[in-house]
């Protein structure tokens, strides 16, 4: 499975420290926040606020270099809207493992 990274971040600050420390703390501060949301969503059975909440995270995904895991949340976000939680397991291991990374910045 792809790991995440700071390519696209420290692409965007270039050798500005302070805008990429800025950004790795929006980061630190907003995933646990959407991750929760997603979860809430799921134990109340609101699939339209799930695939919401999917949307928001896949964001996240694409901004830790994770292009294949951007996929399969665009997917899922579909699959939610449908009703069908088809990629729900490879969508959670994507969420510990950008929660993991963003956790040991």
């Amino acid at each position: 499975m792809e790991q995440p990274n700071l390519d696209y971040i420290n692409q965007l600050s270039g050798d500005n420290e302070e805008f990429k420390n800025k950004l790795i703390g929006i980061l630190k501060k907003e995933l646990p926040l959407e991750i929760a949301g997603y979860k809430s969503d799921l134990l109340t059975d609101d699939l339209a606020l799930a695939s919401q909440s999917v949307h928001k995270i896949k964001h996240k995904v694409s901004i830790l270099g994770l292009e294949k895991s951007y996929y399969i949340a665009s997917t899922y976000e579909n699959n939610l809207k449908l009703n069908s939680f088809d990629l729900k397991d490879e969508f959670e291991n994507i969420l510990k493992i950008m929660q993991e990374y963003v956790d040991s910045l």
